[in-house]
C-alpha cells in the first residue's frame, strides 16, 4: 500500500508540466486530492491560474547536470516528512532544423545529441538516484515517458529524439530491476500521436493509418500515468503502455 505524507495528501513530482501530456497530468493528479510540484526551466508564470503557485514550482535547467542536483536538494527540502509518492519524467526535447524539418543521422551535430541525451535520458537518472529514498519511504511509483519513436522511424521524431526515447525504454526496466527491493515501481508510457499545441504539421494526415482513426488525446494519457501511480497497479513494474490507437501493431 502507498502511504501518504502526515499532511494525508500524497505528493507528486513532475517535469514538463506546462502543456500537452505534463498539463493534463497536473489537472487529473490536483483533481484527486495530490499536491503536485512542478518543474521547468521557466520562472512560475505570474498569470498561471494554478492555485498552488511558485511555492508548488521549481525552476530547473534539465540540460544542465549541475543544476539537476541543485533542484534535487530543493525538491527534498520541500517534501512533507521527506515522503514522494510519484516522479513523473515527462519532459523531453525534440529539436528540429531549421525549416522545422527532421534531424536525422547526417545532419545532427555531436552537441545536439549530447543536449537531447541529457535532458531525456541522464536527468531522468539523476532524478530517479536522487529521490529514491524519499520513493522508498512511500513504497511510490516513477513513470517515465518514452515514445513510439524509440521503436519505429517517425517522419517527424528525429534520430537523436528517437535514441533516447528507446534507451529511457531500456533504463525504465532497470530501474524497475535496481529499485524494486527498495519497493518502488518503475514504468513507462509510450505516447503516439496526442493532440497538443507542439504537433508537427502534417501529424494529422497520419490519423487514416491509425486503427483506431483519430488522434490522442493529453487526458487519455495522463489517466493511465495515474494508473500507473496509484495500488490499481501494484505488481505492474518495469512496463512500457502504448498509447497510440493501435499505431504499434
Amino acid at each position: 500500500m502507498t502511504s501518504t505524507s502526515e499532511s494525508g495528501r500524497k505528493t507528486l513530482i513532475l517535469t514538463g508540466a506546462s502543456r500537452g501530456i505534463g498539463h493534463a497530468t497536473v489537472k487529473r493528479f490536483s483533481s484527486a486530492g495530490w499536491r503536485v510540484i512542478t518543474c521547468s526551466r521557466h520562472a512560475f508564470p505570474e498569470d498561471c491560474p494554478w492555485e498552488a503557485g511558485p511555492e508548488d514550482h521549481i525552476q530547473v535547467d534539465l540540460a544542465d547536470a549541475a543544476n539537476v542536483e541543485e533542484a534535487i536538494i530543493e525538491m527534498k527540502n520541500r517534501l512533507d516528512g521527506g515522503v514522494l509518492h510519484a516522479l513523473i519524467n515527462n519532459a523531453g526535447i525534440s529539436p528540429k532544423d531549421e525549416d522545422g524539418g527532421r534531424l536525422g543521422i547526417l545532419n545532427s551535430p555531436h552537441d545536439l545529441w549530447l543536449n537531447v541525451f541529457q535532458v531525456n535520458l541522464f536527468s531522468t537518472i539523476q532524478l530517479a538516484k536522487g529521490l529514491s529514498e524519499a520513493l522508498s519511504r512511500s513504497r511510490g511509483s516513477i513513470v517515465n515517458v518514452t515514445s513510439i519513436a524509440g521503436s519505429r522511424v517517425h517522419p517527424y521524431a528525429g534520430s537523436a529524439y528517437a535514441a533516447s526515447k528507446a534507451a529511457l525504454a531500456s533504463v525504465t526496466r532497470e530501474m524497475a530491476s535496481d529499485l524494486g527491493p527498495l519497493g518502488i515501481r518503475v514504468n513507462a508510457i509510450a505516447p503516439g500521436e496526442i493532440e497538443t499545441p507542439i504537433l508537427s504539421p502534417g501529424t494529422v494526415d497520419m490519423v487514416e493509418q491509425l486503427p483506431l482513426r483519430r488522434l490522442g488525446q493529453p487526458e487519455e494519457v495522463a489517466r493511465t500515468i495515474y494508473f500507473l501511480c496509484t495500488d490499481e497497479s501494484s505488481y505492474v513494474t518495469g512496463s512500457e503502455i502504448h498509447i497510440n490507437g493501435g499505431q504499434h501493431v
